[in-house]
């Protein structure tokens, strides 16, 4: 039978759009929350405080400009700042050299999971734990580690009693905890170097030094470059291995910038002060980051 004239076929509406956005600010608004409470918040409050004479018991009284006079003024923040900084080159160049050579084996030898876990095992261990442990085993009379140097026919060596010793002791404690870590990014990066790059190179008649020196390095370059600054920033931060390990000691060797700020702030209450040399170390890492990303061109890749 023919259709009428007048028959028109069925037309479904087109389905409306859902808008997700309500469901979206639901699932972010703990995470912003916690954000603008911990992480905003305290550091607004720390750069008004700079600017105060506040003891904790008393309410905050301004003094202007007095707290960076002070720290430009004083030697142990600046002696606390050499530290800091030596102490970071040594931590960044050890763990990123052995971090990029554990990643670069795990990607050209084996890429088993039981190996990651165990090469990510050590960043499992909080860093109170970590410092309690080889203060112990570095120990100059009891310690394992001595022992065995002494078994060896060696002098015993001062790792955390001594000017020259005690920093890149600390140094390699923290490697030894975070090495795993660093690893893991360098190695999600080698990920995306595509193999056939490396087949080419293969080609050609390119050892593997010569690849890893023109292929693996160069494409690798942006998440070298977030590896650093996520290192750079983290070791600026230290203070939990020397808190438990040295407490700045010997004298002031290892008294690193962060463990200065506790000490003015928590054990002199001079918490005026000691958000003023926290703001200090902001505007430095702030400053090194802005750095590090132009110079490493992070945002690049040699990729596309």
């Amino acid at each position: 039978m023919a259709l009428s004239a007048t028959t028109r076929p069925d037309r479904t509406p087109p389905a409306k759009k859902r808008d997700d956005t309500r469901l979206a600010l639901l699932f972010i608004a703990p995470a912003l929350i916690g954000f603008l409470v911990f992480m905003v918040w305290p550091t607004l409050r720390g750069i008004y405080l700079s600017f105060t004479k506040f003891n904790l018991l008393t309410p905050p009284e301004f003094n202007g400009l007095d707290n960076y006079v002070r720290m430009v003024q004083d030697p142990v923040f600046w002696n606390s700042m050499r530290v800091t900084v030596y102490y970071v080159f040594v931590n960044i160049v050890l763990q990123t050299v052995i971090a990029l050579v554990i990643a670069v084996l795990m990607q050209r030898l084996t890429r088993r999971t039981w190996l990651r876990g165990a090469v990510l095992t050590p960043y499992l261990v909080s860093n109170v734990v970590a410092a309690m442990v080889f203060l112990w085993i570095l120990d100059y009379q009891l310690g394992i580690g001595n022992t065995l140097i002494a078994a060896l026919g060696m002098d015993r060596i001062p790792f955390l009693s001594s000017d020259a010793w005690v920093i890149p002791t600390i140094a390699a404690i923290n490697v030894w905890r975070h090495v795993g870590y660093t690893a893991l990014l360098i190695f999600a990066g080698l990920q995306t170097i595509p193999e056939t790059m490396y087949e080419a190179g293969r080609m050609d008649g390119a050892s593997e030094p010569r690849m890893f020196r023109s292929i693996t390095v160069p494409l690798l370059r942006p998440v070298l470059a977030l590896v650093l600054i996520i290192t750079v920033v983290g070791s600026f931060q230290v203070f939990d291995t020397v808190a438990i390990a040295t407490r700045g000691g010997p004298v002031d060797s290892s008294r690193v910038l962060q463990y200065y700020i506790y000490d003015v702030a928590f054990g002199r209450f001079q918490f005026g002060y000691a958000s003023a040399m926290s703001v200090a170390l902001l505007l430095v890492l702030v400053i090194i980051t802005f750095v590090q990303y132009r110079v490493t061109r992070a945002d690049s890749s040699d990729l596309n």
